[in-house]
This record gives structure tokens, sequence and C-alpha cells, in this order.
């Protein structure tokens, strides 16, 4: 079905909802790549004002990419929550804008509505809305999930302690694991990237974490950010494995570059439930996505890199993740070109996210070959932390030596709750303040090193670590 406009005696013509949504998009390299942006500012504007005015219902009848050929396209279409959508089932999209911004559209509403938005409902009204829509909108929405701390209450914001290391090296990412929990991070997940696919390399790791965490009693989850096979494969073997994760994109082929599906995500599920690990919440998976990594792919089909993205949620959706992390500018400038593209695509993926019901928080980063500096990031993260972000990054020193670009620190997450007052997960809260790292108002203690029976004093009398 094709869709017009008129501006200034321009009628704007769009083939196909794919090509509306497109060019309706703010301008961004991966787009311009794609050959999918609009021509000029004329033209986005004119795709905006069509979008507006489009029902909602018209994305139940029109799908972007062929429901036969596509199993992302089926899963949205065949889990929609009709009796959820019914609430919003009347409105356009400029409409479905207008009701998000109400005073009177709360946290409960959102809820209620958020199984009967689909990834491309959530794309259309993203590009409706300025940066500050998006903020406020995301900040009304609340998702909270478990496993052994709770994550998503309000006025909280996780950290998941990122202790990688170029060889693997365990004791290299001992010290980086011992430097973050000593600056109160680590209540989202102990999440470390491997340079190594090999299952024994792996299980070290496992092993190492599981040790330290029972040893000391931490309320929080570990995970190995290998393949998701290899996981499956190491719940076989016995690994004590939390959290299972894998990449995850917005369609069927960028998926299958991954070397997943559904029913591959489906087993590693039902696997990791299976070892009933968690102690507060049965929430097993945690995902990433990233805008451009269809594109980078060759699988987006002519879709905008945004509403890609916002289908990969569709993916996250079915499996009740405990965290979803939008790597933001990891990808690099050929995607999102410099500092204004990648706040802007921050706070679209943490919106839709939210939106459609997702615990999700964001990697606040970029490359060293991208337009953008780490004041850029400093305004995203204190842009995403205002929006209610889940969980934020805490890399040492903000700079990633096995991955190779820049992200957040520990230092970051402690700007943030002292700017904005906000808590980590209540149960490694009180965890830190039993452990003598934090004093009762969370605030770091200013000489825990030596205080008997801290944490860093049984760690320096324990081989536990290193």
């Amino acid at each position: 079905m094709a869709y017009r406009f008129t501006v200034e005696n321009l009628v704007y013509q769009f083939a196909d909802l794919r090509e509306l949504l497109a060019k309706a998009s703010p301008l961004r390299s991966g787009d311009q790549l794609a050959g999918v942006a609009a021509a000029s500012a004329t033209e986005r504007v004119a795709a905006r004002m069509c979008l507006a005015d489009l029902p909602l219902a018209r994305f139940l009848q029109e799908a972007v990419i062929p429901y036969e050929t596509d199993e992302v396209t089926r899963l949205i279409v065949d889990t929609h929550d009709t009796a959820a959508f019914a609430t919003i089932s009347h409105l356009t999209v400029g409409g479905f804008r207008d009701w998000l911004l109400l005073e009177t559209t709360g946290e409960a509403a959102l809820a209620r509505v958020a199984p009967g938005v689909t990834p491309e409902m959530a794309a259309a009204v993203c590009k409706l809305m300025r940066n500050q829509d998006l903020i406020a909108v995301a900040r009304k929405c609340r998702v909270v999930t478990r496993f052994r701390n709770t994550m998503g209450l309000p006025g909280s914001l996780g950290v998941r302690l990122q202790p990688n290391h170029p060889t693997d090296d365990p004791k290299g990412i001992a010290a980086s694991l011992l430097d973050g929990l000593m600056y109160g991070s680590g209540d989202a997940m102990i999440g470390i990237n491997p340079a190594s696919d090999n299952i024994a390399a792996l299980t070290v790791l496992w092993e190492m974490v599981d040790d330290l965490r029972q040893r000391y009693d931490i309320p929080t989850q570990s995970c190995v950010l290998t393949h998701v096979t290899n996981q499956i494969r190491a719940i076989e073997h016995g690994a004590p494995v939390d959290l299972v994760f894998q990449s995850i994109a917005g369609t069927e082929q960028a998926n299958q570059g991954f070397g997943v599906s559904l029913s591959i995500l489906r087993e590693a599920y039902d696997a990791a439930l299976s070892l009933r690990r968690g102690t507060v919440g049965d929430n097993v998976m945690y995902f990433e996505t990233g805008q451009g990594s269809a594109l980078s792919a060759g699988a987006n089909f002519g879709v905008d890199q945004q509403t890609c993205e916002a289908r990969a949620y569709a993916v996250a959706r079915e499996f009740r993740p405990f965290l979803v992390n939008t790597v933001v500018g990891f990808i690099g400038p050929e995607y999102l070109y410099d500092g204004k593209q990648i706040i802007r695509a921050g706070l679209e993926d943490h919106f839709c996210g939210k939106l459609m019901g997702l615990p999700i928080g964001c990697d606040v980063c970029y490359t060293n070959h991208a337009e953008a500096d780490q004041d850029d990031m400093d305004n995203l993260l204190t842009l995403l932390a205002n929006a209610g972000v889940t969980f934020i990054m805490g890399v040492p020193g903000a700079d990633d030596i096995m991955l190779n670009y820049q992200s957040t620190s520990f230092h970051d997450a402690l700007y943030l709750r002292g700017l904005l007052g906000l808590k980590r997960a209540p149960e490694f809260e009180a965890w830190l303040q039993a452990m003598k790292i934090t004093g009762a108002n969370g605030g770091l203690r200013d000489a825990p090193a030596v205080v008997p029976d801290s944490f860093l004093w049984q760690i320096m009398n324990s081989a536990a670590l290193l």
C-alpha cells in the first residue's frame, strides 16, 4: 500500500510501510549506507506527517518483512496480545504519542498495553518524538526482574561489572572484579566477555566467579558471554551457569548470522530454567542488541536500522529476560556516525525497549574511530539515568582492553548515584553494607581497606580470588 503526503505543492509518495518508516527516521549514517534514508529534511518531515496520521491498527495488517519468510515477523504476529492492544487500538501513531505523554498515562497503564505494542508501533511513535519525549515516557515505564536480586525497582540503577581480559587470565579478571566490587558495582551481574570459546577455559571462569559468589554470599549473578550453543554444552557438562547470553537481531537472517534461531534460544532458555539457580526469581536470559546489526549482516531487507532494532526486542520479550543491553555505539561510525547520532539512538533504544516491557539497559559506548568522545558519553549517560535506565556498564577506567572500545566506569555509576540519589538492587546494597564497603546511606566508606571483617580484609587473607 502506497502512502502519500503533500507539502508546499510537492507530493511525496512512499511505496509501503517499510519505506515510510525509513524516511521518517532521524538522519543516521547506517540508513544512508543502506540507501533508505530520506533524501532531504523536507522529505523526512513529509514522512513524519504521513506517519502521524497512520492508524496503529495498520501495523497489524502490513508487515515490513513478509510473514512467510521471516520467523521474527511470525513471532511478532502470532504472539500479539489483542486484549492489551484494545486500549490503544483506536489511535493513530500521532495520537499514540499524545497518549503516552499524558500525565494521566502512568506506570500501570503503560504496563497493561506493553504486550500489545509491536516493534513497528514502538519504532513509529519513536520517530515522532523529541529526545525529551523519549526520556519522559521511558521514565514512566517500570520493568522489574529477579534472579538472585531484584532489578528495575523505582529509584534504582544497576551496574554490570565487566572484568574482561585479552587472554582470559583468571588473575587479571579477578583483579578487575575486585576493583569493581570495592566501588559498589556488580548488582546487575558479573559479565565476562571471553577471548576464547574453549569450553574448558570458559568453565574456569564460571567456576571462579561462582566460588567467589558462594564464599562471600554475594547476591548477584554471573554470565560468560560466549555463544549460546557453548553455554548449552557447558550446562550439559555441569558448569555453574547463571544467566544465558546471546546477541540477537531483528530479522531471521541476521540471527542466522549470529548462529542462532528462535528454537536454539528456546533450548537455551529451557536448559537455564532447569538449573533452578535463581533464589528470588527465574528470569534467566541476558540479551545484547545494537542498531546496525542487521545491516552489517546484509539482512535488513530495506528496513531502517531503528525499526530493525525494535524488532530484536520482540525476540528478547519472548524469553522473559533478566536484562537486555543495547550496546549503542559499539558497531562503529558506519551505523552511528557521531556523538549526536549515538545519543539519539541510545534514547530511542531505551524508550522502545521499556515501551515493549523489557528490562533494558545501555552500554554507553563508542569506538575510537567514531566522531564522538567521553563528553558525548557523559551526556547520554546522564540523560539515560534521568530516563530510568535499568543498568549501565562498569569497566575499569571505562576502557575495555579486550573488546577495544570506550564504555563507562565504576566511577560513572558513583557519579549518577550521587547526582540523582539512585540505589543499587536492595539485596546487593545490603551485602555491601554488611561487608563494610558502603555505609548506611549507600555511599562508599572512606577507608574500607583494612577494617577487620571487611570484604577486602577477608580477600587479603584468602586465596579465593588471586
